[in-house]
């Protein structure tokens, strides 16, 4: 899911290159999260793949003129002026040597680089050419002039090229192009100028080389809760044991594997952070001795001594009572399978929490390896609020809007947005 993208309207300009393939993806990605594409052809894109692609996917018109109009309410609009006027974001993917050099020099020569003339909101390229086109001191003059007018760039990203060789200037892949889509529309949220740091996933304490004491985590919900922070505006941090899904784009990511890295990780992000989300499964216990050398089967009883582990959110909760406020926001999760009010409320006091989300994993439908979760949230002050069944995303979204409320952000005015509701779709 994306509602960030939900009713907006997105142009998507594509540019000649046999990258024009992975647009087609692109375009379904996004209408797909119910935003509206008009896509922007030039000639030469045209030759890679039909416009009448792009339409039946997007089921919206195709502009490849200059001097096309537009039936607007019984009247005729200027077609660039009416795709510039009415855009959210301007995505161009992929961006060919030869537009990236156009748009800096402001020329106007086909609809692609009038219209982006045309257009004053947040713009997105996602170049594609041969390496040596890619590094050349033209583009990458070409390349800077447009982010130094706030232009965002994702990619290019290194490997196999049309040409055969390997190197860089391969488009990102679409996916990629996506998720930094939705970062940079949702700049200027609710949550813009702070700070967001979430753990994610489950830690892994070695017994020796090939193994490991761990649990079910996949690290869904962290990733669900860092895509909703990113699309709220914060700059979003992802401190994450291994995962099982791919976490979302734009944001930072600090891989870790065991409880005491993910410790270390947090500490040294806790003096930047303004709301810190612990929805990791940490390790309560690691082996007081891990191996360096595989251990071999034996007809002994293996026994496998266990210590504690440091516990990352009573720590940061001490820390909160004792040398300031920290973190405006902490909020933890209790995954429970029993007497789960109790030991959510003994949570929430004993860790110096704002709010902790309890969830039931012994639920079929709720917790771990699933992409549901059924949850009730706890706040400081003895408000108690169970939430519907939802999918992990939802769970995310709801939380997310949970932080904006009490940090008293409902107000908050967007620094960006473009839209009109006066293009036509035809």
């Amino acid at each position: 899911m994306a509602p960030i993208l939900s009713g907006k309207r997105i142009m998507l300009g594509i540019s000649g290159g046999i990258a024009a393939y992975k647009s087609v993806t692109l375009a379904s990605r996004l209408t797909q999260a119910n935003a509206m594409v008009d896509v922007i052809m030039t000639h030469s894109a045209a030759k890679f793949v039909a416009p009448v692609t792009f339409q039946a996917i997007t089921q919206r018109s195709v502009a490849t003129d200059t001097f096309e109009f537009w039936h607007d309410a019984g009247r005729l609009r200027i077609g660039h002026v009416a795709l510039a006027h009415a855009a959210d974001l301007f995505v161009i993917a992929p961006a060919t040597a030869h537009t990236i050099a156009r748009l800096a020099l402001g020329l106007s020569d086909d609809l692609l680089s009038i219209t982006a003339l045309s257009y004053k909101g947040p713009m997105l390229l996602a170049p594609a050419m041969e390496t040596n086109m890619w590094t050349h001191p033209a583009t990458m003059r070409n390349v800077e002039i447009l982010q130094d007018w706030g232009v965002d760039f994702v990619g290019p990203a290194e490997g196999r090229l049309a040409s055969g060789e390997v190197g860089e200037g391969r488009v990102a892949e679409p996916e990629e192009i996506f998720e930094e889509a939705c970062k940079v529309i949702g700049r200027g949220g609710p949550l813009d100028g702070l700070r967001v740091v979430i753990t994610a996933g489950g830690t892994r304490e070695p017994i020796d080389p090939v193994r490991f004491v761990g649990n079910h985590s996949t690290g869904k919900m962290g990733a669900a809760l860092a895509r909703a922070a990113r699309d709220l505006g914060a700059e979003t941090v992802l401190v994450h044991a291994p995962l099982a899904v791919h976490p979302p784009g734009g944001i930072t990511l600090v891989p870790v594997h065991t409880a005491q890295q993910m410790h270390t990780a947090v500490m040294e992000e806790l003096s930047k952070t303004d709301v810190l989300i612990g929805a990791a499964a940490v390790a309560d216990y690691r082996p007081t001795d891990s191996s360096d050398y595989k251990l071999k089967k034996s007809p002994q009883q293996q026994v496998i001594s266990l210590e504690r582990t440091p516990d990352i959110l009573h720590e940061v909760g001490s820390q909160r009572e004792k040398s300031g406020p920290g973190p405006k926001l902490v909020i933890g999760f209790a995954a429970e399978t029993n007497d789960l009010e109790a030991n959510a409320v003994a949570k929430l006091k004993g860790k110096n929490l704002d709010l902790v989300v309890l969830n039931d994993v012994s639920a079929p439908d709720s917790g771990f390896a699933v992409d549901t979760n059924r949850v009730t949230l706890f706040e400081r002050g003895g408000n108690r609020e169970a939430w519907p069944l939802m999918s992990k995303d939802e769970v995310a979204q709801a939380i997310m809007q949970r932080v904006v409320v009490r940090l008293g952000r409902l107000d908050w005015k967007r620094s960006m947005g473009n839209s009109q509701d006066n293009l036509p779709t035809d």
